[in-house]
C-alpha cells in the first residue's frame, strides 16, 4: 500500500530548491560528462533541416579543475541564437522552436503535454496519474512521438534530481507545483469526476508549465533525468526526497534548517579585495540582488491580490446565478403576463452573466494569478543560486584563511630548525594552495553562469509577461462585449412591460 503522506504532506520549511551538502557523495564530473555526451547529438545552430551535428560551445579557457566549467554555461553564442519561444495553441499544448544562428526560425521544436489525471485505487490510498504526451524532432530523444504516466511524486523526484545536480553550477532550475493536502485529500475521499475537480486542473496546469520551463532550458532539456522522465514507459524508481516522514526527508529538513540559519547569519564581505576584480561582476550582483528582493516583494503583493479579485469575482458569479433562480421562480407565480415574462428572460441572461463571469474569474486566475505564483517560485530559485554562490564564497575563504596558518606553521617550523616537520608543512602549504586556486575559478564559474542565468531570465520574463497580458486584456474584452450583448437582447424585452 502506498504512503498518503507521500503525495500530500507540505514542507514545514519553504525553501525553493534544495543545497548541495558538500559532503554527499556527489560526482559532478560524472554528472556533468552525461549531459555533455547528451549534447552532442543536438545542434541548436544547424540551419539543415533533418540534420543533427555535434553542438559547439564556446567557452573561456581555463584549467579543468572545476566541475562547474564542465557545464556549458546556458547562454553561450549557440544557446542565445537557440532561444527558445513558446507558442501556445490552448491552456493545454505548449511548442519550443529553436532559432538558427542567422536568425531565421528552424524546423525542430519540442511539444509538452500534460493531459487529464485519472485516479488510481481506493481511499487514502490513492493517486493520481497523469498522461505527459510528447512531440519532437530533437536528435537527442529515441523517438519523435511518445506518451507515459507519471505520478505526482515523480514531478518531485525529477525537480529534486534538476536541483542535485545543476544548482551548485548556479543554474537556475524552475520550482516544482507545491503539495496541497486539503485538495489531495478531497479528491481521494471524493466520488465526483475528476474533469470537473477544480484542484485537479490547477495541478495538471502547474504540472504542464513545470514541465514547459523546462524544456526552454538548453541545458535542462538535455539532461539525462528528464529525457527519462518524458521516455521511459512504465513507473519510474520511487524517489525517497519527496515524502517528508522518510529518512531522506528528515535529512532534508535538517539541512534546510542549517541552510536558513546560515543565510541569516553570513554576509558575503563585499569590500573584500579579492572579489573587487572584473570578473567576479561585483557591482552587478550587488545591483541584482536589491532588484530581485524588491520584485519579490512586488510579485507577492501583486499575487495576493488578485487572489483576492479572483475569489470576488467567483462571488459575484455565484450571486448572479442565485439571482437568476429567485427571478425564475418570481417570475413562475407573477399573474401579470408581460412582467412573468420579462423576469423569465432576466432569469435566463443572468446564467449566461454566470457562465460568462466564471469564465472571466478562470482567465483571472490562468493567465495572471498562476504566471504571478510561477514567477515567484523562480524568484526564489534566483536567491538560491545567489545564496550558492555566497557558499562557494565561504569555501574559497575558508581554504584561504587554512592555507595563511599552514604558511605561518611552516614559518615557524623554519625558524625553530624543526627540520623533521618542514616538508610535512610543506606539503600541507602546496595542498592548500590547490584548494583556494580551485575555490577561485569555482567562485569565478559560479558568477559567470549565474550572470548568465538571471539575463536570460530577465528576456523571458518580459516576453512572457508581455504575452500572458495582451492575451489576459484580450480575454477581458470579449467578456465585456458578450455582457454588453447579453444587456442589450434584454433592454427590448424589459422595454415591452410597458406596453
Amino acid at each position: 500500500m502506498s504512503n498518503p503522506l507521500q503525495e500530500q504532506d507540505e514542507d514545514l520549511f519553504v525553501s525553493t530548491v534544495e543545497s548541495l551538502n558538500p559532503a554527499s557523495n556527489h560526482k559532478p564530473e560524472e554528472l556533468n560528462h552525461n549531459i555533455l555526451e547528451a549534447a552532442e547529438d543536438i545542434d541548436l545552430n544547424d540551419d539543415e533541416s533533418g540534420t543533427i551535428t555535434p553542438a559547439t560551445q564556446t567557452q573561456d579557457a581555463a584549467p579543468t579543475i572545476s566541475p562547474l566549467e564542465q557545464v556549458p554555461p546556458p547562454m553561450t553564442e549557440t544557446a542565445k541564437s537557440a532561444a527558445p519561444k513558446i507558442v501556445s495553441k490552448n491552456n493545454n499544448e505548449h511548442k519550443l522552436h529553436a532559432v538558427s544562428a542567422n536568425g531565421q526560425p528552424d524546423d525542430r521544436f519540442i511539444e509538452i503535454k500534460v493531459g487529464s489525471a485519472s485516479k488510481v485505487g481506493d481511499g487514502m490510498s490513492a493517486y493520481l496519474v497523469y498522461k505527459i504526451t510528447t512531440k519532437t524532432n530533437l536528435g537527442v530523444f529515441k523517438k519523435s512521438e511518445f506518451e507515459v504516466s507519471r505520478r505526482f511524486s515523480d514531478f518531485l523526484g525529477l525537480y529534486e534530481k534538476l536541483v542535485e545536480k545543476h544548482v551548485s553550477s548556479g543554474r537556475i532550475v524552475p520550482p516544482a507545483p507545491e503539495k496541497n493536502v486539503v485538495g489531495m485529500t478531497k479528491v481521494k475521499i471524493g466520488k465526483e469526476e475528476l474533469g470537473n475537480d477544480e484542484f485537479v486542473e490547477r495541478r495538471r496546469s502547474a504540472l504542464e508549465r513545470f514541465l514547459v520551463r523546462i524544456s526552454r532550458h538548453p541545458v535542462l532539456v538535455i539532461d539525462p533525468d528528464f529525457r527519462e522522465f518524458l521516455e521511459l514507459e512504465g513507473d519510474l524508481p520511487k524517489s525517497s526526497h519527496t515524502s517528508t516522514l522518510s529518512g531522506a526527508g528528515v535529512i532534508k529538513l535538517i539541512s534546510k534548517v542549517g541552510d536558513t540559519v546560515n543565510k541569516i547569519t553570513y554576509k558575503m564581505d563585499e569590500n573584500d579585495s579579492l572579489i573587487q576584480r572584473p570578473e567576479f561582476h561585483l557591482q552587478w550582483f550587488e545591483d541584482k540582488s536589491l532588484f530581485i528582493e524588491n520584485l519579490d516583494v512586488q510579485l507577492r503583493k501583486l499575487h495576493l491580490s488578485l487572489d483576492f479579485m479572483v475569489q470576488q469575482r467567483r462571488e459575484l458569479a455565484a450571486n448572479s446565478g442565485t439571482f437568476a433562480r429567485s427571478a425564475a421562480m418570481l417570475g413562475n407565480c407573477e399573474e401579470h403576463t408581460g412582467l412573468s415574462r420579462c423576469l423569465s428572460k432576466l432569469s435566463e441572461l443572468h446564467e449566461k452573466v454566470e457562465q460568462a463571469q466564471t469564465q472571466q474569474a478562470n482567465n483571472d486566475f490562468y493567465l495572471l494569478a498562476e504566471l504571478l505564483k510561477d514567477y515567484v517560485g523562480l524568484v526564489g530559485a534566483i536567491k538560491e543560486v545567489f545564496h550558492q554562490r555566497v557558499k562557494v564564497y565561504q569555501t574559497w575563504q575558508h581554504a584561504q584563511q587554512t592555507l595563511t596558518k599552514k604558511r605561518e606553521q611552516l614559518n615557524r617550523y623554519q625558524l625553530s630548525s624543526r627540520s623533521e616537520r618542514i616538508p610535512t608543512a610543506k606539503n600541507e602549504v602546496e595542498e592548500w594552495e590547490g584548494k583556494v586556486e580551485r575555490g577561485e575559478e569555482e567562485f569565478r564559474l559560479i558568477s559567470k553562469v549565474i550572470k548568465q542565468e538571471v539575463e536570460s531570465f530577465e528576456v523571458k520574463r518580459i516576453e512572457e509577461f508581455k504575452n500572458s497580458i495582451v492575451r489576459y486584456m484580450e480575454c477581458l474584452l470579449e467578456n465585456q462585449q458578450q455582457l454588453a450583448q447579453l444587456w442589450e437582447t434584454f433592454l427590448p424585452e424589459a422595454k415591452a412591460i410597458e406596453e
